[in-house]
């Protein structure tokens, strides 16, 4: 399961992923509607989840910020509002990478995904990982 965070509500990122992912395409606000969702509830909303992984361009608020849990996966994209178009096509091509290729691979890791870099730190590992 793909979770996207709500400001990326409304610009049909959902569908574009949902046309290469097999799993589902949901937003944070579909794991608890109706309802204000602050950022310190997000590990314990994820938690209730499948193997989720979340989406997100609101790094300041999340890359090393959030509660690492073996059992879901965050991803930042260190990107401006006006390229998150280029989410889905990068969210694929990280997937393709053998370091996150399967849910199973995933899980554990806060990952933080920049113009030439992508930097991750894991559960397990608290150091910060460079992948180019």
């Amino acid at each position: 399961m793909i979770v996207l965070d709500e400001q990326l509500l409304g610009r049909n990122l959902e569908r574009e992923i949902a046309k290469w992912y097999r799993g589902k395409v949901v937003f944070i606000t579909d794991l608890r509607p109706n309802s204000i969702i602050k950022d310190e509830a997000l590990s314990e909303l994820l938690r209730r989840q499948i193997q989720p992984t979340f989406v997100t361009i609101n790094e300041k608020d999340f890359w090393h910020k959030v509660v690492v849990d073996k059992r879901h996966c965050v991803i930042c994209f260190a990107w401006p509002d006006s390229r998150v178009r280029k989410i889905p096509p990068s969210l694929r091509s990280l997937f393709n990478r053998s370091e996150f290729k399967t849910k199973a691979k995933r899980m554990g890791n806060v990952i933080r995904v920049a113009d030439e870099k992508i930097i991750y730190y894991t559960f397990y590992d608290r150091q910060f990982k460079a992948l180019t």
